[in-house]
C-alpha cells in the first residue's frame, strides 16, 4: 500500500528542489517525479503551480519569522537573547535546510513574489536584532546591517563550498559585545 503524500511532503520537495536545482525544478512534473508519484497528488493539495509558489513561500516566511516570535517570549536579558540568536544562526546553518536561504534569494532575483516576502522577512528580522541591540545600548544602525549581513553571507557560503562557518556569527557577537563593554 502506498503512502499518500500530504501537503507538507510536496513543501519538503519543493525546498529541497529548489535548494539543488533551483526555480525551475518547481513544477508538478518533475516534483511529482523526485516523489515517485503522479501529478494528480500535486493537484489534489494545490491548485496550480503558483499556488503553489505561494504555500512554499508562506511556509518558508513562517518558518524565518517563527525562531522572532519564540524568541521575543523567551525570559533573558537582551544580551542572552542576542547570543542566542546567533546559536539558533549557527544551527541553521548546520540543519538539513542549508542552502535554502541562498536559493530563495537566487530565486528573489527573478520573482517579484518571492522578492517581496524576502524584504518582510528581512525587515522582521533586522528590526528585532535592532531592538536587542538597542537594549544593550548600540544605536548605531550599522550593527543590525553588519550581523545581518554576516548572517547572509555565512550561509550563502555554507550553501557553496559546504564548510559550516554559524559558529563565526556567535564570534562576531561576542567582540561586538565585548567592544561595547569596554568602552
Amino acid at each position: 500500500m502506498t503512502q499518500r503524500l500530504s501537503k507538507q511532503d510536496w513543501l519538503q520537495a519543493g525546498f529541497d528542489a529548489l535548494t539543488e536545482a533551483g526555480p525551475a525544478a518547481l513544477k508538478a512534473e518533475p516534483l511529482a517525479r523526485r516523489l515517485g508519484t503522479t501529478k494528480g497528488s500535486f493537484y489534489w493539495h494545490f491548485d496550480d503551480v503558483p499556488g503553489f509558489h505561494a504555500a512554499l513561500l508562506a511556509a518558508w516566511a513562517g518558518d524565518a519569522t517563527a525562531v522572532i516570535a519564540a524568541q521575543r517570549e523567551e525570559v533573558g536579558t537582551a544580551v542572552q537573547k542576542l547570543r542566542n540568536l546567533a546559536q539558533i544562526a549557527a544551527q541553521d546553518i548546520a540543519h538539513e535546510r542549508a542552502g535554502l536561504e541562498p536559493a530563495m534569494r537566487a530565486w528573489a532575483r527573478d520573482n517579484v513574489n518571492v522578492a517581496a516576502q524576502i524584504a518582510a522577512v528581512d525587515e522582521a528580522r533586522m528590526a528585532y536584532i535592532t531592538t536587542l541591540l538597542s537594549e544593550i545600548g548600540l544605536t548605531n544602525p550599522e550593527l543590525t546591517r553588519l550581523l545581518y549581513g554576516a548572517l547572509l553571507g555565512m550561509e550563502a557560503l555554507s550553501a557553496h563550498d559546504g564548510v559550516q562557518n554559524g559558529p563565526a556569527l556567535g564570534t562576531l557577537v561576542d567582540l561586538i559585545l565585548a567592544l561595547h563593554e569596554a568602552e
